[in-house]
């Protein structure tokens, strides 16, 4: 019998495009489960996934009664400004960093996008935070219902100090606190039960330890500079 199966197609091109294929309708499937989760009547016994809680020092251990149910490695950049410092002199670190970053999973061996993490210029609709409101507060938002977390840093540790932020020199490793979240557009709510987050396994993004690359003087007021870094994050949410 003859194999009319192109290697360009069965071992190639093809393949990896079959692979991806699956893994977006896994992923789509899953927030569809999500979605129906989310909108069972309580009587009924289907639950909301988990996947196993990292082991963090507690000041950086979400509460008891919370579980991870999402792990998404991100990939992107912390942006600094350089600015006047109060102390003197001017600084990368006068305000916080300005992360913006990708967030994949892996299925059936293929990087799956699933969040986008940014920070966020739309008013928080819950009215919880800080007032007045800061310039924007980090923004995690689903890549297929668009629902959308807001948070802010409940406690840090340094990188380098434990084994589940190992790499020192790199950016802090976070718990986070949700302080609101928003539905897609469609309803979409994958993300809204979200109550914390945390930043693990960091690499890289800290500012210039060197000021003079672009940080120096009050004529560098204004420079900025964007730092590669990478990051696990894990979302938490209440047990059902």
């Amino acid at each position: 019998m003859k194999n009319n199966c192109g290697k360009k197609f069965c071992g190639g091109t093809g393949a990896g495009i079959l692979r991806g294929s699956l893994a977006a309708l896994a992923v789509l499937a899953l927030c569809g489960t999500v979605y129906a989760q989310e909108n069972q009547d309580k009587n009924e016994k289907i639950k909301f996934g988990s996947i196993p809680s990292p082991t963090t020092p507690d000041r950086i251990t979400p509460p008891v009664g919370t579980s991870a149910f999402l792990l998404g490695h991100g990939v992107g950049t912390q942006g600094y400004v350089c600015l006047p410092n109060p102390a003197g002199g001017v600084s990368w670190t006068v305000n916080n960093a300005r992360p913006e970053a990708t967030l994949f999973t892996h299925i059936f061996g293929e990087a799956v996008q699933i969040i986008t993490h940014f920070l966020s210029p739309v008013v928080n609709p819950n009215d919880v935070g800080p007032k007045p409101p800061r310039f924007g507060d980090v923004t995690w938002q689903s890549s297929f219902d668009s629902s959308r977390v807001w948070a802010q840093k409940k406690d840090f540790i340094t990188a380098g100090t434990d084994a589940s932020c190992p790499n020192g020199g790199a950016i802090d490793c976070l718990l986070l606190q949700v302080i609101g979240s928003d539905e897609g557009p469609a309803g979409g709510k994958s993300l809204t039960k979200t109550t914390f987050i945390q930043r693990l396994n960091t690499k890289g993004g800290s500012a210039p330890a060197n000021p003079a690359i672009g940080c120096l003087a009050s004529t560098d007021v204004g420079h900025q500079v964007l730092v590669p870094y990478s990051a696990d994050y894990f979302f938490f949410r209440n047990e059902q």
